[in-house]
Parts: structure tokens; C-alpha cells; sequence
């Protein structure tokens, strides 16, 4: 009776082994398939979100971000936080179910030994939570300075004429090759520290199996266990431990992800840009007036860049803002754009504040055209059209004309379908600026705020720009920062700024005949070696 009661629970072990592998493999594969499924979603999900806020961040956040280490947490950072998911609730969950089947077979086997195997769980989490405290800041410093690698490169190759211009490249390498050796560095520190842990578990493991041996082998003495038992109670002893070694495993690499995890949600925590108020209407179809009031703008706390502006601007106006750089015009017309908020005074339009209006519909009366002319790296259509999505291919030509750009465009490999090259590099200065015309021209904007290029060009390239801005300019009310001459007497109004405020104002007659600042602004210029197109500097 004796053996058969034990060939019965040899039998029993038996059954139980295969039915945990079954079991566990049958799991194991429809988690792989449904963990693939959930990842893709939650990454799709992230992105979505990310992309979604870093487009509406505030300028001043965004201008403190690389463009590398924006891609750094819409990639790297995204893909890390995605495994999160695997490492912190799926391949847990699967150790676990592991976990408490083992521990009932050892249990039915011989609740001693059970109770010295499960007596490593306690030393497994002291260890993995001392690991943590000790290597997520590493983490985060290499996520960081990873960042600040991308951004550089993103940099040296936006700039690469210029690096070569210098013959800067074995300076680029060397920086490139510093900043990985620092990440190469920490990335070895941070596995010293997971070998501690590793080390670690394996002495426990190891310290188990002789306790196990010793234990088991006591018992056999006083016949309590038998040879059998304490073999088939190791190798289910080594069941159990399996998934504790997984979840430690997981513990380890969950570290990495907690740190890129923490980047992602850190900037989707961050403010929108200026969020509508709960009251906000949309913005006036037709612009009857722009005025400044008693405004003030400042970036530093106490440090205005912009004060005391105050400024009626009818409909078609044109304003032309003049001074020396760092005058604050581009303040201005950044308030115009709403790309700040004055910090005191208001923006009316049309008799309410401009923050009364849902953003969205008040950018809608708004095109912009750059002095540093921004094109991407698409075809000539796509950029003229990206004023308007819903633009036909006439819409697209017409406007194209009416700039002036039509006649180099159809000269163009591909004419409207060529791909210009990143910021545009595949063409001139002036084509450049005429594609940018005719993008402006496109969105038929209410008001116009135009940065006018000061670069040189030459004498047919100037005449065009300047036919198509006299087009661009035609019954808009415009903000002009403007340099050339030709522009700024055109203009109905003239603003001379200086740190910040209007010290003079008129038409460039009234302005001329004051005799004062303008007015030694203009002869300067008239008086120096330039000829022909004076630009105020």
C-alpha cells in the first residue's frame, strides 16, 4: 500500500508538471498576441497625445527644447514607456500565475521545504528596492544626456554648410564621440549596479538549493521525505524560483523605463498654450480695427521688452515698425499672432480683447511670412498649400502667380510637384521668398505680419519680391518689421522703437521733416556705401 500510495503521487506530480507547462505555454502565447496588440495601441495612443502637446507648448518651453530631444520623446522615449507595460503588468501577471501554481504543487509535496523556498521572496524585494532607489536617477541623467546628444546632431547637420565652412568636422566627431563616451559611462554604471543585483539573486538561489538538499536530506533521516520527494521538490523548487528570478528581471529593466516614463508624462502634464477661455467665441470674419492698449510684455519677471504701446490700427493699414534689433519688434508681432499674451494692457479687435476668441478661429485671420523663410521638405504644391488644406491645384497656381513664382516653378524638374529639400535648400534666396508670398498670398488673410528679409539680392529677384509683396500688402492690414525703404514709405503708419517703446511716430514724410531719430536712421543709410535699395539696419 505504501508504494502504491507513492506511485500514485508520482503520478499526480506528473500530471500537475505537464499541466503547468501546457498551461503555461497555452498563456504564454496568447499573452504574446494580445501584449502585442495592447502595446501598439498604448504606443500609437502616447504618440497621438505627445505630438499633440508639443505642438501646442508654450513658445518659451519649446524654444528651450533641441529639436533632437523633442524626436528623443517621440521615439526612444515612447518605445521605452510602450515596454513599460510589458515589464510592469504583463510578464508580472504571467510570473505570478507561475508563482502560485508552483507554490500549491510544493505545498502538496511538503509544506516545510515549501515554506524554506518561499523564504527568499522577502530577500528578493529588499534587494530590487534597494536596486531601484540606487539606479533610476542613473537612468534619467542617461535619458537627459541622450537627449542632448540628438539635439546636437540634429544641429551639426541642420548647420552642415556652415561646419564645413569651418572645416569644423573633426570638432563635431570629437563632441559626438564626448557626449556618447559620458552616456557610455553611465550606461556602464548602471549595469555594475544590475551585476550587484544578479550576483545577488544567484547566492540566494543557490543558498536555497544547499538548504533544500540539507533540509530535504534530514527529513529522509527521521522519515519524513524520501529520496523521490526531495528530487521532484527541487525541481519544482526551481519552477518557483523562475518566475521570482523573471519579476526581479523585470524589476530591473522597469527601471529604464520609469526614467523615459517620466520625460513623456512630465510633458504631458505641461500647460497647453494659452487654453481658451470658458467664454471664448470665434473670431470676426472681417477686421475692422487692431488696438493696442497701455501693453507691456516682458519674458523675465521686472524685465519689460515691450511697454507703454499704445496703437489704433484701422482695416488695410500698413505698420511699419522700425529700430535697431532687439527694439522689440518682433515682441509686437508675436502679441499680434498671439504667440504671447501681453503680461499688462490688452489687444482689442474690433472692440474686445483678442483673448475673448477662441485661438484657433483668430489665428485663422492671421498669415505670417518670415524674414528667415521656413519651407519644408516637400514639393512645391505641398508648400504653397499648406496655408490652405482644402486648395485646389488652381487655387495652388493662382496664387503661385500672383507672387511672382509661377514662371521658376514650371522651369523645375517636376514644376509644382518637385521636392524643394529641407527648408527649401534646393532653391534660392528668392525663390524662397516667393514660395512664402505665395503661401501667404493663398490663405487670403485679414491681417498680414510680414518680416521682411534684409539679405541682398539681385536686381530681378528684388523686382519680383517686391511686385509680389505690393500683391500680399493690397487691402490687408499689416504689420511690417520692415528694412527696406521702399517698403517703409509705403506705409501708413511708421513706428520707430527703441528698448521697448515708440518714440516716434508718422508717415515717412512727417517723419523725415521732425528731423529726429528716423530721420538720422534713413540719412545714414542714404549716405552709405550702398546703393540703389537702402536697407535701415
Amino acid at each position: 500500500l505504501d508504494a502504491a500510495a507513492r506511485l500514485h503521487r508520482l503520478q499526480l506530480a506528473g500530471v500537475a508538471f505537464l499541466a503547468v507547462i501546457i498551461v503555461s505555454n497555452a498563456f504564454g502565447a496568447v499573452k504574446d498576441y494580445r501584449q502585442r496588440l495592447l502595446n501598439v495601441g498604448v504606443m500609437l495612443s502616447l504618440r497621438r497625445s505627445l505630438f499633440d502637446r508639443l505642438l501646442n507648448l508654450p513658445l518659451p518651453k519649446l524654444w528651450d527644447m533641441k529639436t533632437g530631444g523633442i524626436l528623443s520623446r517621440l521615439t526612444g522615449d515612447i518605445d521605452t514607456t510602450t515596454g513599460l507595460l510589458q515589464m510592469a503588468i504583463v510578464s508580472p501577471a504571467v510570473s505570478i500565475i507561475r508563482l502560485i501554481l508552483a507554490v500549491a504543487v510544493l505545498v502538496s509535496l511538503n509544506w516545510r521545504l515549501a515554506l524554506t523556498a518561499l523564504a527568499i521572496i522577502p530577500g528578493v524585494v529588499l534587494m530590487s528596492l534597494t536596486f531601484a532607489r540606487r539606479v533610476r536617477p542613473i537612468y534619467r541623467s542617461l535619458r537627459k544626456d541622450a537627449e542632448e546628444i540628438d539635439g546636437r546632431v540634429g544641429e551639426t547637420f541642420s548647420g552642415i554648410r556652415i561646419v564645413r565652412a569651418f572645416r569644423a568636422e573633426t570638432r563635431e566627431l570629437l563632441d559626438y564621440l564626448r557626449g556618447r563616451h559620458t552616456v557610455l559611462r553611465k550606461e556602464l554604471f548602471a549595469h555594475r549596479r544590475e551585476l550587484v543585483l544578479w550576483t545577488s539573486w544567484a547566492l540566494l538561489l543557490s543558498g536555497v538549493n544547499v538548504v533544500i538538499v540539507w533540509y530535504g536530506g534530514y527529513l529522509n533521516i527521521i522519515g519524513r521525505a524520501s529520496i523521490g520527494d526531495i528530487m521532484a521538490f527541487q525541481w519544482y523548487t526551481f519552477l518557483l524560483l523562475n518566475p521570482v528570478w523573471s519579476i526581479v528581471n523585470s524589476f530591473s529593466e522597469l527601471q529604464r523605463s520609469l526614467a523615459a516614463m517620466e520625460r513623456v508624462f512630465e510633458l504631458l502634464a505641461t500647460e497647453a498654450d494659452k487654453p481658451d477661455r470658458s467664454e471664448a467665441r470665434d473670431a470676426p470674419r472681417l477686421v475692422r480695427e487692431i488696438r493696442f492698449e497701455n501693453v507691456e510684455f516682458e519674458y523675465v519677471q521686472d524685465r519689460p521688452v515691450v511697454r507703454d504701446f499704445n496703437v489704433a490700427v484701422s482695416a488695410g493699414s500698413v505698420i511699419a515698425l522700425v529700430g535697431r534689433s532687439g527694439a522689440g519688434k518682433t515682441t509686437v508681432t508675436d502679441l499680434v499672432a498671439r504667440f504671447h499674451d501681453p503680461t499688462r494692457g490688452r489687444i482689442v479687435l474690433n472692440g474686445s480683447d483678442i483673448r475673448d476668441f477662441r485661438l484657433r478661429t483668430y489665428r485663422d485671420l492671421l498669415a505670417i511670412v518670415q524674414q528667415d523663410v521656413f519651407l519644408f521638405d516637400g514639393s512645391v504644391r505641398d508648400n504653397i498649400a499648406y496655408a490652405r488644406h482644402d486648395a485646389t491645384d488652381a487655387d495652388v497656381e493662382d496664387a503661385a502667380r500672383r507672387a511672382n513664382a509661377h514662371e521658376f516653378i514650371i522651369k523645375l524638374p517636376d514644376q509644382y510637384d518637385t521636392f524643394i529639400g529641407e527648408r527649401g535648400v534646393k532653391l534660392s534666396g528668392g525663390q524662397q521668398q516667393r514660395l512664402a508670398i505665395a503661401r501667404a498670398i493663398l490663405a487670403s488673410p485679414q491681417i498680414l505680419i510680414l518680416d521682411e528679409a534684409t539679405s541682398n539680392l539681385d536686381t530681378e529677384s528684388e523686382q519680383l519680391i517686391q511686385a509680389s509683396m505690393a500683391t500680399l500688402l493690397a487691402g490687408r492690414t499689416t504689420f511690417v518689421i520692415a528694412h527696406r525703404l521702399s517698403t517703409i514709405r509705403r506705409a501708413d503708419l511708421i513706428l520707430v522703437m527703441e528698448e521697448g517703446r515708440v518714440i516716434e511716430r508718422g508717415t515717412h514724410q512727417q517723419l523725415m521733416d521732425a528731423r529726429g531719430g528716423y530721420y538720422s536712421m534713413v540719412l545714414r543709410q542714404m549716405e552709405s556705401a550702398h546703393q540703389g535699395e537702402e536697407v535701415l539696419r
